[in-house]
């Protein structure tokens, strides 16, 4: 009985662990910055739901991000050249080290060659 109770206890501890993601609210989110690397979601995922229940979609102005609220706009800023693009955060992710943001391959051709594949960005919520 006591071996079952240790196991339950332990199994719901990292269970809870791992689904616990710091979110911030939209409003406490305005402002916000981050600078890393950006990457493009492939094909396959066109169509398939997002973290936020919506449909994938390559042409749409839209982005995965670890903890921003979805609904976010975020305005993403290419550091190399300083063009940027408005997305939308509907998904989770990237799930790369290094990389803060994944984008619709429509929102990264507004601001890279889709050829290069990674980019340095600098984030910022604008609301």
């Amino acid at each position: 009985m006591y071996v079952k109770l240790l196991a339950l206890a332990a199994s719901t501890t990292l269970l809870l662990g791992c689904s616990s993601i710091a979110m911030k609210s939209k409003e406490s989110s305005i402002g916000y910055t981050q600078r890393g690397k950006a990457s493009f979601y492939a094909m396959k995922y066109q169509f398939r739901k997002t973290a936020s229940g919506e449909r994938f979609n390559q042409l749409a102005k839209t982005a995965a991000h670890r903890t921003l609220p979805f609904g976010s706009k975020v305005r993403v800023t290419n550091v190399s050249n300083g063009k940027s693009t408005i997305v939308k955060v509907n998904d989770r992710g990237p799930f790369i080290k290094g990389r803060i943001i994944d984008l619709s391959r429509s929102a990264f051709s507004d601001i890279a060659d889709t050829s290069v594949g990674v980019i340095e960005v600098e984030i910022e919520v604008i609301r």
